[in-house]
C-alpha cells in the first residue's frame, strides 16, 4: 500500500487529450501515467468520453496504490479560462506596511469574487510592484514610500465547469482538491522536458515565487495567507 502522503493524483483535460498521473511527491516521478488523444475536439460539455477514460484508469490506479483515490488535482487547459489583471494604489503608514500589503491582497481576492461570482479562482499571481513610477518584480518593504501600486493577475474557471467536473469525480467518490490552469502550467515547462504533473507539483510548492497560496479556512491563529511561498524569505 502506498500512503496518501506519498503521492498526488493529477487529471489533465484539454480539447484534444486527457491524461491521468499518480505522482510520487518525494521522488518527483510518475508511478502511473495514461493518455487518451481525442479525435474530435472535446467541447467540455459532453462528459461521457471523460467518464469512459476514468472508468478505465481509476480502478487500475487504486489497485496499484492499494488504496482509494480520495482527492485529485484537476488541470484544465481551456482557451475560455478567464484571465484578469487588476491594480490598486493606496497610502501606507510605515509601521503597517506589511500588514497593509497583506490586507490589499485579501482585498484583491474579495473584489474579484464580488465582480466575477460565476468564476472560481485557480491562480492569483503578483505581476508587478510599482513604486515611484518604477516596476519591480520582487517585494521589498525598504523600497516602499507613502504610496505604491500592486498589479495582480487572476486565472479562473467558469463555475458551470466546476460543477460539472465535481459531479463527474463524485461518481468515483473523489473530491477535486485544487483546480489548476493548463495554459499557465505550460509556461513553466520550457526546456525541462518534465511532464505537466511534475511542473504542477513544483508550482504548488513555490516554483513561481509571486503566486499566492491561501491558508485553509479551518486553521486557527494564521493569517489569511498560508504563505507567499518565498516572497518574504
Amino acid at each position: 500500500m502506498i500512503e496518501d502522503l506519498d503521492f498526488e493524483t493529477y487529471l489533465y483535460i484539454s480539447k484534444d487529450k486527457f491524461q491521468i498521473f499518480v505522482l510520487n511527491k518525494k521522488k518527483l516521478k510518475n508511478l502511473y501515467s495514461q493518455e487518451l488523444k481525442i479525435d474530435h475536439q472535446f467541447d467540455f460539455k459532453d462528459l461521457n468520453i471523460l467518464l469512459n477514460f476514468l472508468d478505465k484508469n481509476i480502478y487500475k490506479i487504486e489497485k496499484l496504490i492499494g488504496n482509494f483515490i480520495k482527492n485529485i488535482i484537476l488541470i484544465v487547459e481551456n482557451e475560455k479560462n478567464l484571465k484578469i489583471n487588476m491594480g490598486i494604489k493606496k497610502s501606507y503608514e510605515t509601521s503597517l506596511k506589511q500588514k497593509s500589503f497583506n490586507s490589499n491582497l485579501t482585498e484583491f481576492k474579495d473584489l474579484f469574487k464580488k465582480n466575477y461570482q460565476d468564476q472560481t479562482i485557480m491562480h492569483m499571481c503578483i505581476i508587478n510592484y510599482i513604486i515611484d513610477g518604477k516596476r519591480y518584480s520582487s517585494f521589498d518593504t525598504k523600497l516602499i514610500n507613502d504610496y505604491f501600486c500592486i498589479e495582480v493577475s487572476f486565472i479562473a474557471i467558469d463555475n458551470k465547469l466546476v460543477f460539472a467536473f465535481d459531479n463527474v469525480l463524485e461518481k468515483y467518490q473523489i473530491k477535486i482538491k485544487q483546480y489548476m490552469c493548463g495554459n499557465y502550467i505550460n509556461n513553466f515547462i520550457g526546456d525541462t522536458g518534465d511532464e505537466i504533473s511534475i511542473i504542477a507539483n513544483k508550482l504548488r510548492n513555490g516554483l513561481n515565487i509571486n503566486e499566492i497560496a491561501f491558508a485553509p479556512k479551518h486553521r486557527k491563529n494564521k493569517g489569511f495567507f498560508e504563505k507567499f511561498f518565498q516572497l518574504f524569505s
